[in-house]
């Protein structure tokens, strides 16, 4: 992160807003010639900055308003069973996010559902199902106060 100037992250807060913006709007916003902001991002690209270029969909509008954070225990903590058990989340997409922790669980898992009865079908036939499960603990988000995509760059 060092390595990169205030253009760079100019660009890179820009991108993290914009993904669809065109290379000339970009390079105008930055005070660059179009050729140039090309190349910093295909140099910020190569480095491996920037992880992928995607359109954020409104969960209300396709009928997913429901967010639950699910805290998972296993059984074991061995690594051939947090591979299995990884490898089982990501054949989920109401799964959206997975994170190992450090804590009275050994994963959080962030899943989206349409209503009650898809969450309990979510917690009936996905997760308490995943290899290596003995104890869920789920927590109902009842409003989104603050989520962005943005690191703070």
């Amino acid at each position: 992160m060092n390595e990169i100037d205030a253009r760079d992250r100019a660009i890179l807060r820009i991108l993290q807003d914009h993904a669809g913006i065109t290379n000339a709007e970009l390079a105008e916003r930055v005070n660059l010639s179009p050729s140039a902001c090309l190349r910093r991002v295909t140099l910020l690209e190569e480095r491996g900055l920037m992880r992928a270029k995607v359109t954020l969909l409104d969960e209300d509008a396709l009928g997913l308003s429901g967010t639950a954070f699910i805290s998972v225990t296993l059984d074991q903590q061995g690594r051939d069973s947090l591979n299995h058990f990884e490898a089982a989340v990501a054949a989920h997409p109401e799964i959206l996010e997975c994170y190992l922790i450090a804590g009275s669980a050994d994963y959080l898992l962030r899943v989206v559902y349409a209503d009650t009865a898809d969450f309990e079908r979510i917690h009936r036939a996905v997760v308490t199902r995943l290899p290596g499960v003995v104890r869920v603990q789920s927590t109902l988000a009842l409003r989104t106060v603050k989520r962005t995509t943005a690191l703070p760059i």
